[in-house]
């Protein structure tokens, strides 16, 4: 069931259009990501849900209620959407302890004391803080830190719980445990949870669905796993994963590089819908196989050891190609001739120049 529509949201911050036309549906118990560069118009559309940031146009509904609308002249303050916001700064009182930080929006709230406790000790419980509720900030570690922040948004029982980069400030080993948390908190509470982030690894982990988005313009709504396996355009493609961009023309019916048209075929099977003779075929590293002869020519640039994987630079004419291969495998030295078979491709055509 929806939970969060945006009907054609629009903010601009002066000539400079943050988020433009931008319609999105949010389903009740999913963890719903917005991903995209800086300045793509992400943490904007957050703080418009928020209700930080009124809009210039469209509307933001929660359930059947308009939050904000331009053309109503409707706004409902932030206190009153009651979400729960996480933010990228831990964001926690120093002079109070985990409990206390924890209880305190709840006493603003004017909750009876019986009530605070419930929900604080549960929260606690959930975020593995109970051993450490008398504990103040300095003498916890960041990821500790940043539970009490999670427990803090779940013991206010949130509509929507939004979380604007909250991992960032982590280092990578507790970013990935924080990753997996989160996603249990999600599920053991139902929540619905709105998770900005510029990491493209953290929102395929923490994901039900995403929003890619690029200049303030929604590129592809869809799973993780779609979008890594069919991205919409050659940006989500290019920010997605990693992929090659081999620009390539085609010609008699076989497709060869525009780098070096000696190299070899790198395909006959031409998608009945391309009709440009220029195109840049993109093809994830781990879709490309060395073969012992046919494909395309090329030379072992470079090489890195990325402990199981080995990752490959190989140059074909003025173009290089990169890809992982299982060291189990065999390793190819660098300098040494290789011949490659593109296993998948996506198409993109090109004007002529």
């Amino acid at each position: 069931m929806s939970q969060v529509n945006l009907v054609h949201v629009t903010k601009r911050f002066g000539k400079v259009t943050a988020v433009n036309d931008l319609n999105l549906e949010i389903r009740e118990g999913e963890c719903f990501s917005f991903l995209g560069p800086s300045g793509c118009g992400k943490t904007t559309t957050l703080r418009m849900l928020a209700g930080f940031e009124d809009l210039d146009e469209g509307e933001v509904i929660v359930g059947n209620k308009i939050f904000s609308s331009s053309s109503k002249k409707i706004y409902v303050s932030p206190e009153k959407r009651n979400f729960a916001m996480v933010f990228q700064a831990f964001a926690v009182w120093p002079h109070l302890n985990v409990y206390n930080n924890v209880a305190f929006p709840l006493k603003h709230r004017r909750l009876s004391r019986t009530e605070i406790s419930e929900r604080v000790e549960r929260a606690l419980l959930y975020t593995s803080l109970s051993k450490v509720k008398e504990s103040y900030p300095n003498e916890l570690s960041g990821g500790q830190q940043q539970r009490i922040a999670l427990a803090r948004a779940i013991a206010l029982n949130p509509t929507v719980m939004l979380l604007d980069e909250p991992l960032s400030n982590l280092d990578p080993k507790l970013r990935e445990e924080m990753r997996f948390e989160i996603k249990d908190l999600q599920k053991r509470f139902g929540l619905t949870i709105v998770f900005v982030t510029h990491d493209q690894a953290e929102a395929m982990a923490i994901s039900d669905r995403m929003l890619v988005m690029s200049e303030g313009v929604a590129q592809q709504v869809d799973t993780p796993m779609n979008i890594y396996n069919h991205p919409t355009n050659k940006f989500v493609c290019g920010f997605i994963g990693l992929s090659n961009f081999i620009p390539a023309l085609i010609k008699d019916g076989q497709v060869i590089t525009e780098a070096d048209p000696e190299a070899g075929v790198i395909t006959t099977q031409i998608p009945s819908e391309i009709k440009a003779r220029r195109v840049t075929l993109a093809c994830r590293p781990s879709e490309i196989d060395f073969v012992s002869e046919g494909g395309v020519r090329g030379v072992i640039k470079r090489l890195a050891y990325l402990g199981e994987i080995i990752d490959y630079r190989v140059q074909v004419g003025s173009s290089e190609i990169r890809l992982q291969k299982l060291r189990r495998r065999g390793v190819l030295q660098e300098g040494a001739t290789c011949f490659l078979k593109f296993n998948r491709l996506h198409w993109y055509e090109e004007q002529e120049a």
